[in-house]
């Protein structure tokens, strides 16, 4: 399991990861250590322990936020799905009215077209 160098409020810390997330790993170290520097740069240097703990926090409210958002929007598309399904019955149904209505007007023609030929 390959280990990955992350600095964290200008500390490195190795961490495990699977074979080939190594690069995610990094990416993702960076982004954590951006919170925590911005978090220390506004409340000071807390130690460790403390700004490790408000930058969770932080990303834990914005996931919180995030999956909030997407359940949401989840059911806004089960919304318009129901929607488009009730759509597509009421068109159903209105296609057959309108070719009953058609069938309708054809037997009516017909049928003033053969008087009009009748001598």
């Amino acid at each position: 399991m390959p280990l990955v160098e992350v600095m964290v409020n200008h500390r490195e810390y190795q961490i495990a990861c699977d074979a080939g997330q190594e690069d995610r790993l990094r990416d993702l170290g960076q982004m954590f250590d951006k919170r925590v520097q911005a978090l220390a740069k506004s409340v000071g240097q807390v130690g460790d322990a403390r700004l490790l703990l408000m930058a969770g926090r932080v990303l834990a409210d914005e996931l919180s936020n995030a999956t909030a958002k997407s359940s949401e929007r989840e059911k806004e598309v089960e919304l318009l799905k129901a929607r488009f399904a009730d759509s597509t019955v009421t068109l159903e149904k209105t296609e057959s009215e309108i070719s009953a209505l058609l069938e309708q007007a054809s037997i009516r023609i017909e049928s003033i077209a053969a008087r009009v030929a009748a001598p």
